[in-house]
């Protein structure tokens, strides 16, 4: 269930249990220790994606929630390219970006944005994406960067350089974890993630500078990794909270730009993503557009069907739960009951 109410969302599981089992109950927790957490999430990703990524993050919290009260929140830059009608539902449906101090924000979520510049550091919203990272670092429990966020964070923070593509990491790819830790605990091996990027952090840079690597995979390189700032810093290169047709979405939208003459190469099809057939096909189509490139033909592209076996968001609940349950902790730690 989900309710609007002046601009947060509340989000319990659908399988909400009755109220005398509260969660606390369930694991063991003192039965006097009534917490709720706050969780923001700051979506900077471009108008077609703002509410799908809005729906993304919301089910897997939901999922991961069991019978724990969350008080949900969203936030998107200003500096963030939008549309006016976009900016409209913004303004309506947002809480205020200056309204993260007057709450108590136990997690947060940043994405990434559509990219621009050719250096993070001079895209239009990255005075006000360094302000939300040093914000965080001092009034969250724990913080999750996703994609170019988790760029941005790292280079702010120790100067880490991401490394251009040769071409673009696309598709779903199999990683396995590679340390231990309370948000990679109980995942299968391998487990299956999204990831769709232009560029990556290296595990040599990363660790350096003290970060520890939580998963990777052969083929798509660094997936998660961790660093302490005070608050529990999570980063994802890749895309976990992806729905099935999320990268379909995204390939379909590079192949329109090409046609259009928006971007000068043809996009790779998603690794590990369409069945056989569906990539042959594709293949085809590809050499027929760029010898006839025009709009127009985006309308000819054959049908497509995704492989059985990608497994989108299975990973993604796992990790979630672990996020809910070390903030929870943390949250009841601190309460004043907890020490009654």
């Amino acid at each position: 269930m989900t309710v609007l109410l002046e601009k947060r969302r509340l989000i319990v599981s659908p399988g909400l249990a009755p109220a005398q089992q509260r969660r606390e109950d369930k694991f063991g927790h003192p039965k006097d220790v009534d917490v709720d957490l706050t969780i923001g999430l700051v979506n900077n990703m471009p108008d077609t994606a703002l509410q799908a990524t809005e729906r993304q993050f919301m089910r897997l919290l939901r999922q991961a929630a069991g019978d724990i009260r969350i008080d949900f929140h969203c936030f998107s830059l200003p500096s963030v390219r939008r549309s006016q009608s976009t900016k409209g539902r913004v303004e309506t449906q947002y809480t205020d970006i200056a309204d993260l101090d007057r709450l108590p924000i136990d997690g947060l979520i940043v994405t990434g944005a559509e990219p621009y510049a050719a250096n993070l550091s001079d895209e239009a919203y990255w005075r006000d994406l360094t302000d939300v990272i040093d914000w965080a670092k001092h009034n969250t429990r724990s913080t999750i960067w996703s994609c170019l966020a988790a760029h941005a964070a790292v280079l702010h923070l120790d100067g880490i350089e991401r490394k251009r593509l040769e071409t673009k990491c696309s598709g779903i790819f199999d990683c396995i974890s590679v340390s231990s830790h309370w948000l990679t605990g109980g995942l299968p091996a391998p487990f299956k993630i999204a990831h769709s990027r232009l560029n990556e952090l290296r595990v040599e840079d990363l660790s350096a500078n003290g970060y520890q690597l939580l998963s990777r995979s052969g083929k798509g390189g660094v997936d998660s990794f961790a660093k302490d700032f005070g608050s529990q810093f999570i980063f994802f290169q890749g895309h976990p909270e992806y729905e099935a047709l999320s990268l379909e979405r995204e390939y379909l939208r590079d192949i329109a730009r090409f046609l259009a003459g928006e971007r000068d190469r043809y996009p790779g099809i998603p690794v590990g993503y369409f069945d056989v057939e569906t990539e042959q096909k594709l293949a085809a189509f590809a050499m027929r557009a760029q010898t006839e490139r025009r709009p127009a033909l985006s309308a000819e592209l054959p049908a497509r069907n995704l492989r059985q076996d990608i497994a989108t968001g299975a990973a993604a609940a796992v990790m979630f739960r672990s996020w809910l349950d070390f903030l929870f902790e943390r949250a009841r730690t601190a309460s004043p009951e907890a020490s009654v």
